[in-house]
């Protein structure tokens, strides 16, 4: 059977599954419970041939005796009897990425959920994949169980799309709405955050905003026919946010919230990832807890959101299985939703797109302080829409002070803040964020 024609049959399906952490004993457990249900949905059997992991002797609570074991996930994705090799294992160098590269001159389907691989080596794997008749399908990438990757291939196919912005990592997104709801500050819930596990082993991934810009970049290669162009993305996490933050954007009626956000402009595509503030009573500004949501803007559809679990062993596997069965079904299509050769290298722009902005400033207790910060905005070309001052600290002659822009572009709002400082009238740095239009 080549490469064209695999699934169009009904001989079973058989997988290779590489790494049985949380996605990988998830993704065993939906063929061993649903193996029937499966066979009818894809129209053949679905079977696994043998699987991988570090650690055989480890205790997985389920029965693994069936299925052949190689220690090395590179002997599994060569296999003779598998078709589809499902790489579970992480990390976008190393034994995923020699693995994965493996299958594809061997002429088998790979289904991943790595997110870093795709975002940093997706144009190269592409193209090897359709250069040897395979497919390469990433569904599970992208926000756990939201099929959000099938939306913008399949369903939204016909559209131009103009903007896709999102929360697309639950931990920055559980640690910011549980500050709000308990009024705990950043440091007390991140480690909170960490005992309850939701933290990746080096937690920059997640609250440095890496994660989720992995995720951002694919979504913006999808969007806008372009190479996967992580390195392009401007990233800011959330470390910076404060429970005063989160406290002064609540009075004004907004949330914050780690949003990714890429458009295509005319200077280039716009890749951005960074705490901002939405209106509270937007589907972006009622998100809690570990939830992803992602917006897609096309030019006949309008504006879609789709919401749901954004990790997590059930979700993320039912999003591998989605994958692997319509490779069971015989559909084929280009990894990025368009042959990867014809992938524009985008030109990287930064964000120019006026909004405005949320400025929190410590001012000593000098006359003439405000007039002074005034005048710096002034002198800027930023134009004030609201100010307010609160809990005057006498013991320290600090003054806290809130400002809301009118609309202004990135690039004044950054030489404000530089200027800031030499006023003479700050204490610590200020801190800004985007007041974004959802």
């Amino acid at each position: 059977m080549n490469a064209q024609n695999k699934g169009q049959d009904a001989s079973p399906l058989r997988l290779g599954i590489a790494g049985l952490g949380t996605v990988g004993t998830g993704t065993v457990k939906i063929i061993q419970k649903h193996a029937a249900t499966l066979s009818m949905r894809a129209g053949r059997p679905v079977t696994i041939t043998a699987v991988s992991a570090r650690d055989k002797m480890k205790n997985r609570d389920m029965d693994l005796s069936a299925y052949g074991w190689e220690q090395d996930a590179r002997a599994l994705a060569v296999r003779d009897d598998i078709d589809v090799f499902v790489e579970l294992v992480g990390g976008d160098e190393g034994i995923a990425r020699e693995a994965v590269t493996a299958a594809l001159k061997a002429g088998k389907d790979v289904v991943t959920a790595n997110k870093a691989l795709l975002a940093i080596h997706g144009q190269e794997l592409a193209e090897l994949a359709e250069a040897n008749g395979c497919v390469l399908r990433f569904e599970a990438a992208v926000a756990g169980g939201i099929p959000v990757i099938k939306a913008m291939t399949e369903s939204l196919a016909g559209n131009e799309i103009r903007r896709v912005m999102g929360v697309m990592n639950g931990t920055c997104n559980y640690i910011l709405t549980r500050m709000e709801s308990a009024g705990l500050p950043y440091e007390t819930v991140f480690e909170e955050a960490r005992q309850l596990g939701y933290l990746e082993a080096d937690p920059t991934l997640d609250v440095g905003g890496i994660d989720a810009s992995h995720k951002l970049a694919i979504l913006s290669s999808i969007a806008f026919g372009t190479r996967p162009a992580f390195d392009a993305v401007e990233i800011e996490g959330i470390e910076r946010v404060s429970i005063d933050d989160i406290r002064r954007a609540a009075d004004m009626g907004y949330r914050i919230k780690l949003l990714g956000v890429a458009q295509m402009t005319g200077r280039g595509l716009e890749q951005r990832m960074s705490p901002c503030l939405v209106p509270a009573d937007s589907p972006l500004g009622q998100l809690q807890g570990g939830t992803n949501m992602v917006v897609i803007e096309g030019d006949s559809v309008g504006q879609i959101v789709l919401r749901g679990a954004g990790a997590g062993e059930g979700p993320t596997a039912s999003a591998v299985m989605s994958d692997i069965v319509e490779i069971a079904r015989g559909v084929r299509m280009p990894s990025f939703g368009q042959p990867a050769t014809e992938l524009m290298q985008a030109q990287a722009a930064r964000t120019a797109v006026p909004a405005a902005y949320y400025i929190r400033l410590q001012l000593t207790d000098k006359p003439g302080a405000l007039a002074k910060v005034a005048t710096v905005l002034g002198d800027s070309g930023i134009s004030i829409d609201r100010m307010r001052q609160y809990g005057h600290q006498q013991t320290q002659g600090i003054a806290p002070v809130l400002i809301v822009t009118h609309k202004t572009t990135p690039e004044a709002i950054d030489h404000a803040i530089a200027e800031l400082p030499r006023t003479g009238v700050i204490a610590g740095e200020p801190v800004e964020l985007r007041i974004e239009e959802v």
